[in-house]
This record gives structure tokens, sequence and C-alpha cells, in this order.
């Protein structure tokens, strides 16, 4: 099914498909990133409350995951017709922003395995690197969720992507799962991996000539681990 929204404070129209997950825009998440988009927003709040959004992204991703019939018996005797995650399930952080939404994950998932990929962008040539990857030896027969909080250009997340498909990953079995997003982001993933699933919590308006998304976040990975303070001496 096709949905139009527009993003809060904007008047640019995004198509989305069954493919682009967006949460639903209430009133509690504009609030939630009314403060850590805030420039002057302290560290801490920053971390908490953005870990309030990645909550939310990771029981919505979760939920596009495919499900069996599981039948338990309740206290008092009884049958409960249930459900229970199909096949296994596996978090990829991409290192080091995406390392932001593991724990969040982990809460939501006790006991999930974890791999790890190393993807750095060339700050003037924005064009992605591979330097690391870490899996489980079963990643071909698991569901992935595919961390990284930010979708800009879609170099990283296309890497990223490329490195699970030659491992034999199918795109169906891939969800990313990214804090903020833009049309060109999207795009480029969709185009290159129609399969792949993206949920996000927000659609930016666009990139600027440096591709920062605007109105943006700033750095997530920095503002999340305080790399972005003045040094001291």
């Amino acid at each position: 099914m096709t949905t139009l929204t527009t993003q809060p404070g904007t008047a640019v129209a995004h198509r989305l498909d069954e493919a682009v997950h967006l949460l639903p825009q209430t009133d509690q998440l504009r609030a939630l990133h009314t403060i850590v988009r805030d420039r002057d927003a302290r560290r801490e709040d920053f971390v908490f409350y953005t870990g309030r959004i990645i909550r939310m992204l990771t029981e919505a991703a979760l939920n596009l995951l495919p499900f069996e019939p599981h039948d338990v018996t309740t206290p008092v005797g009884r049958t409960y017709r249930g459900l229970r995650f199909a096949d296994k399930l596996v978090g990829v952080p991409i290192v080091r922003a995406g390392e932001s939404m593991e724990a969040e994950l982990r809460a939501v998932v006790p006991g999930i395995r974890i791999g790890k990929i190393l993807i750095q962008r060339d700050r003037t040539t924005k064009l992605p690197s591979l330097y690391y990857t870490a899996f489980p030896e079963d990643i071909a027969t698991r569901q992935v969720l595919l961390l990284d909080p930010m979708l800009a250009t879609g170099g990283t997340a296309l890497a990223a992507i490329g490195t699970l498909l030659e491992l034999g990953v199918p795109e169906q079995n891939i969800v990313f799962v990214t804090f903020i997003t833009c049309p060109e982001g999207i795009t480029a993933v969709r185009e290159r991996h129609p399969g792949v699933r993206i949920v996000t919590s927000a659609i930016e308006e666009r990139l600027n000539e440096n591709a920062y998304m605007l109105p943006g976040i700033g750095d997530f990975g920095d503002r999340y681990f305080g790399t972005d303070l003045p040094r001291t001496p």
C-alpha cells in the first residue's frame, strides 16, 4: 500500500511504499525529537531520549519479522494459541554510530546475537570503505536487523547491505533500522535493493551541499558518545 506523509513543519510530501515504515508521527514522538534535535541539549538528555525513540523503532522492526504458530498451556490449564519468531535473529550495528542502538535491541530481545560491521565514509569524497566485519557463521539463515541511526546519501547503507548479500543473506531478510533519514537515502536503498525494508522515526526535507540532512540532528554518533565536546587540556 502506498501512503503519503508530510514531515512536521515542512510542505514536502514523501511517497512511501510498503517497504518503508515511518513511525506514527504522534505528538509524543515530535516532543522527543524536539529535545534531541536541540543543539543545546545535554548529552545525557540526548542519550536518554534517543533511547526512547530507538526502543520504538526496535519494536516496529520486530513486528515486520516472520512468526509461526506456537501454543502454550496457561496456569489454569488452558491452551493459548500464540506466536513465536519463525527464524533466528541477529542485530548488526554499523560501527560506531550504530552501536548507540544496540542496548535497546538487547533490552527488547535478551540474548540476541550481535554482529559488527565497520564502514567509514571519507569526509571529502563521501565514499564508504569497508574495514571490519564479525558475524555469526550462520548469518545467511538469519533475519538481520541492520542498525545505523542516519541514512543520508545511502552510501554506507548500500555498502553494508552489499556485504550481507555477499554472505548469502536474502534482501527480504534484512530490515534497516535508522533513527532519521531523507528522500535521497530512501531512494538510493530502494532502487538498488527493493527487498530491504526500512524503519525510521523521521524523514527529513533533503540533503544540503555537504550531504547533511535538513533540518537534521547533527552527527548522531558524536552527540551520543560525547566526541563532539571541546577537548580538555
